[in-house]
């Protein structure tokens, strides 16, 4: 869901903006091929000055997960391919951690402790 950003969170508002559309993407409620709405909307959209948009769009395009057509907008690429089953392990995941109280951010820190020290 597409939101104004938390201008209060400390987390600079074009990165916010980024993580909401790639979450968005990436869960499939921003459909492959789908036109973003206009640069003007999302300004609307996320309460921030135009070239913040800009510059999160820019970041989406070069991470790989938007792609420009001059004159007509910015749209989801067709060839993002996230495995479901990656979803479905997460989503357990997080079941679990909320069986044992675990709150969201004593889990990112045990999530990026075991990211940062497990091999593959």
């Amino acid at each position: 869901m597409l939101r104004k950003v938390d201008k209060h969170s400390g987390v600079p508002a074009y990165v916010q903006i980024v993580n909401m559309i790639k979450s968005e993407i990436i869960l499939g409620n921003l459909q492959q091929g789908l036109q973003l709405p206009t640069v003007r909307e999302l300004q609307a959209i996320f309460d921030v000055n135009i070239n913040t948009v800009l510059k999160a769009l820019e970041k989406l395009k070069a991470e790989g997960f938007i792609e420009a057509e001059q004159g007509i907008g910015y749209f989801v690429k067709k060839d993002i391919d996230v495995d479901k089953k990656i979803i479905e392990i997460i989503k357990e995941c997080v079941r679990e951690l909320k069986s044992h109280q675990i709150d969201f951010y004593t889990a990112m820190i045990l999530f990026e402790e075991v990211w940062k020290n497990e091999e593959v």
